[in-house]
């Protein structure tokens, strides 16, 4: 395998510093990385032997205890390029003992979403499952009594989405005092969301003597801000052209009014299955009710359709993904909670029902497809209404999005929706905001009378706001 698109550098943490390139072997393999055999076996027995760029670059300065700087876009295997060296790090402190005395937490690794958590979870579960170490996963929206159990058994490897690990400092079952690697993945991502206070809140716990890494779709001057706050003299790893979507993904734009968009969907799924092409995909919208509506109608159409978004419970949230990743449900309708952590081997097809009001969450979005290597299609149904959002993402990605017209047969603006779609549509030579109420159109003010439709149609289709629930919780992980 060659690096060539690989490039490390140097930093000091500040603006001003000259990047200087190092030059990195041409070849190698998870063996010259000098890893225990327990954790060389595991990495096996998931059948690696050629670690991927960011893998292969950041690995070996994470194992001499630098402070790390990666950029990568999703799906090139950043997980697995913290998670290795951090095992490898505290391996030392492995221990047989029941006392939760000899398992204190060793590493800290902190995600903006439950999705991304329970992912790097599952990973730290497979890598060290040969090893004495403990592994578990807090997050919110779920009962946390089985987590205050694990914690209290104690835990090498904690990973958690900041506001529920301040719950469980708050109740005193987390300490951080003897945390010696801190991971902040997805640091774009957490400063969007608003959780700053809640990372300065949890870094002033951790002991100032630690090694920090922090992982990033993208550099952000907000981000370099962050890094220059809490990592020293930081290496900086970049693979791949920044705001880029991987050369695996193929991407494709169709023109399709807002009130055809549903039908466009079911035309593309008929075309892959007559091209002898899987029909799993994962259709993403901008509204929670835009959401649990279209998933309803596709079910309408023939197509085995769920729904995942803010609204639903943990619990809800995890039997539906278990049931898109065993092929009981085809099309995965989600908003942007599962545009990051969401990893499913192989996914074949993401469909962008509506763009994203963010170029870079588009970049994200079609990652879930084209991952670790293997190929996938990005499709985006765009409509005139969303033409200077489609210019912002060809902007950030520094391309122009070939625009094909729809598989032969597929519904053209200019038909009628059927009344399978819904009765409150209207014809597509109507004004597209009102072609359909449930779908936000961009750049159109919001009105009294819209808010009102949006409302009423909901007690319609007999949509309720989710009521707290106990999910699922995937606190921990048996050794296997």
């Amino acid at each position: 395998m060659t690096n060539t698109d690989t490039e490390i550098t140097p930093s000091t943490g500040t603006d001003d510093t000259v990047a200087t390139p190092i030059t990195a072997p041409a070849t190698i393999t998870f063996a010259d990385f000098g890893l225990d055999p327990q954790i060389q076996k595991a990495v096996s027995e998931q059948g690696y032997t050629i670690p991927t760029p960011i893998q292969a670059q950041s690995i070996p300065h994470v194992l001499a205890g630098r402070d790390l700087m990666g950029a990568a876009q999703t799906g090139t295997g950043k997980t697995a390029a913290f998670v290795l060296p951090i095992i490898q790090q505290i391996l030392r402190h492995a221990s047989n003992s029941a006392s939760p005395a000899r398992h204190p937490i060793r590493a800290l690794v902190l995600t903006p979403t439950r999705e991304l958590a329970v992912q790097v979870a599952e990973n730290a579960a497979s890598y060290s499952k040969h090893t004495d170490l403990r592994a578990a996963v807090v997050y919110g929206g779920v009962d946390m009594k089985e987590q205050v159990g694990i914690l209290r058994n104690g835990v090498e490897i904690l990973i958690a989405t900041p506001g529920r690990l301040l719950d469980h400092i708050g109740s005193k079952v987390a300490n951080l005092s003897q945390v010696e690697i801190l991971v902040l993945d997805e640091a774009d991502r957490m400063l969007d969301m608003g959780f700053l206070p809640d990372l300065q809140r949890i870094i002033n716990l951790i002991p100032a003597q630690r090694q920090t890494l922090l992982f990033s779709a993208t550099f952000s001057p907000e981000i370099k801000k962050l890094a220059q706050s809490y990592l020293r003299t930081p290496v900086t790893v970049e693979v791949a052209r920044q705001n880029a979507a991987a050369d695996t993904v193929k991407q494709v734009v169709h023109m399709v009014a807002s009130a055809d968009k549903q039908r466009a969907i079911v035309r593309v799924l008929e075309e892959r299955t007559r091209q002898g092409l899987s029909r799993q995909c994962i259709i993403f919208t901008n509204s929670r009710l835009g959401c649990a509506r279209l998933s309803r109608a596709l079910e309408r159409d023939g197509i085995k359709a769920g729904a995942i978004h803010g609204d639903k419970s943990q619990g809800e949230r995890t039997l539906t993904l278990d049931a898109f990743k065993s092929g009981a449900i085809e099309a995965l309708v989600a908003t942007d909670v599962a545009a990051r952590g969401l990893d499913i081997p192989d996914m074949p097809c993401v469909i962008n029902h509506e763009l994203p009001f963010s170029a870079e969450d588009f970049i994200h979005r079609i990652g879930r497809t084209g991952r670790a290597g293997s190929t996938g299609d990005a499709i985006a149904l765009v409509d005139a209404s969303e033409k200077r959002l489609l210019d912002d993402i060809e902007k950030l990605m520094k391309r122009k999005l070939e625009i094909k017209p729809l598989p032969e047969g597929s519904p053209s603006e200019s038909r009628t929706p059927s009344s399978s779609t819904s009765s409150s549509r209207v014809s597509s030579s109507a004004p597209a905001k009102m072609s359909d109420p449930f779908f936000y159109q961009p750049y159109e003010p919001s009105t009294l009378q819209a808010t009102e439709s949006a409302k009423s149609e909901e007690k319609k289709v007999g949509i309720t706001p989710a009521k707290p629930t106990v999910g699922a919780l995937l606190g921990g992980f048996k050794k296997k």
